[in-house]
């Protein structure tokens, strides 16, 4: 198992990485569900610049996202 590195990457690639099982797009719909369901994550993605119409998320945002969802 190749070890998780913090690093900006695209929704689809953090997506598949939490669930590898899953279609990208269905994998990418349960990672924003995670993430629009927890106010905290949300707010402090916000505060990152993050926007629902953004592809990519920043280093920054990764490293936000593991710290609520734990590595995948």
């Amino acid at each position: 198992m190749e070890e998780f590195k913090i690093r900006a990457m695209s929704k689809a690639e953090l997506a598949m990485a939490y669930a590898p099982e899953l279609t990208t797009a269905g994998a990418v719909n349960r990672l924003m569900q995670w993430i629009y369901h927890n106010p905290e994550l949300s707010e402090d993605l916000r505060r990152t610049g993050y926007r629902k119409t953004q592809k990519l998320f920043t280093s920054l945002q990764v490293r936000t996202i593991v710290s609520y969802l734990g590595e995948p």
